[in-house]
């Protein structure tokens, strides 16, 4: 079991960034991915970034890639999303996962049938 504290979140206009904190704590596996995903109001929960492990294999959702980089720290248990250019469509809770079954490749969402999950961070952007 692991417990999962995202913080970062904020307002934000567009064209601007913010990074998001992800701190885990409890009984954290090796070997499996961590993850960002993301709700915005009406809408489902939304794949945004993915990374494996030892950080050599990452993935993100069409929509950020060139805009958002996932990263992480072992030795501190965490894992970051840096935002960079935010557009309004960026408005969401976003939530970090770990547990997740990835290694390499692209993400699917088999891979989360046993994550864990945070609490969520909200993210705003003004146009």
């Amino acid at each position: 079991q692991v417990q999962l504290v995202e913080s970062g979140g904020g307002l934000v206009q567009a064209g601007g960034s913010l990074r998001l904190s992800c701190a885990a704590s409890g009984r954290t596996l090796s070997n499996y991915g961590m993850g960002w995903f993301r709700q915005a109001p009406g809408k489902e929960r939304e794949f945004v970034a993915i990374i494996s492990w030892r950080g050599s294999d990452t993935d993100y959702t069409d929509s950020v890639n060139g805009r958002f980089i996932i990263s992480k720290d072992n030795a501190q248990n965490t894992v970051t999303l840096q935002m960079n250019n935010l557009k309004p469509e960026d408005t969401a809770v976003y939530y970090c996962a770990a547990g997740i079954r990835y290694w390499r490749g692209r993400y699917n969402s088999n891979m989360i049938a046993y994550a864990d999950w945070g609490q969520g961070t909200q993210v705003t952007v003004s146009s």
